[in-house]
């Protein structure tokens, strides 16, 4: 098992907590799904993944179709994808991934968040360079053998193919393998249950348990504003 196999095991008990905070996600990635490429899921890729994901958290049907409908109306302002880098207490590197259609109220908001918390909000690179950005598919277990898969999705850009026992068979590959893997998967008829990105740092710094709660208030507080997508950090967890 590998370093994303680790990751995805630390983090399990860390996704959406809320269910209005999935929903809120998944409606911007919607919006901005079809604002790249238009409504009909059969011909946008990224709205077919981002619909998948929607059923993976059991959002209704309908709250789906709405937030397609309402992301065709040209008069809906688009939301754009913002990265901010910095660190929190205790040297622990953060990256925040966020959706805005203002981006002067979350440029305030973070920092406020870093500076409160005895944290620095830093400059555009002073981070990112610390994690590699990858992106994953979750499909079914049954009838698969991972490891003759995992053969198979190599020349498509797959590093690592784990089975999970709750989930199914996870799938890791670069950030810019998505596509491949993605394609190769439908042409095989394969289902995807749910697919994303995520940051895994390269180095994980371990903390004390009075250090750790320094780092989490920080982190519980951008994970709270209503402009953030994902946040990642180099805390050992």
């Amino acid at each position: 098992m590998g370093r994303a196999f680790e990751f995805r095991k630390a983090r399990k008990m860390k996704r959406w907590s809320a269910m209005s905070k999935a929903f809120t996600r998944i409606g911007k990635d919607i919006v901005m799904a079809v604002k790249e490429g238009g409504p009909d899921p059969d011909s946008n890729s990224r709205l077919r993944a981002v619909i998948q994901n929607a059923k993976s958290v059991n959002m209704p049907k309908d709250n789906v179709e709405r937030a397609i409908k309402r992301a065709s109306d040209k008069s809906l302002g688009d939301y754009k994808e913002v990265l901010f880098e910095g660190y929190g207490p205790h040297g622990i590197a953060i990256l925040v991934e966020t959706a805005t259609d203002n981006n002067t109220r979350t440029v305030a908001n973070i920092r406020s968040y870093f500076n409160k918390c005895n944290g620095n909000m830093g400059t555009s690179g002073s981070v990112e360079f610390m994690f590699d950005h990858t992106c994953n598919f979750r499909i079914p277990a049954e009838g698969i053998d991972p490891e003759e898969l995992e053969l198979e999705l190599i020349d498509f850009g797959a590093e690592e193919v784990f089975v999970d026992e709750e989930e199914g068979i996870l799938i890791y590959a670069p950030f810019e393998s998505f596509g491949a893997i993605q394609k190769e998967l439908e042409s095989r008829g394969l289902e995807i249950l749910s697919s994303g990105f995520e940051r895994i740092p390269q180095v994980t710094k371990q903390l004390t348990e009075e250090e750790a709660a320094d780092v989490e208030k920080l982190l519980e507080k951008i994970e709270e504003d209503d402009d953030v997508q994902n946040v990642y950090h180099s805390m050992q967890e």
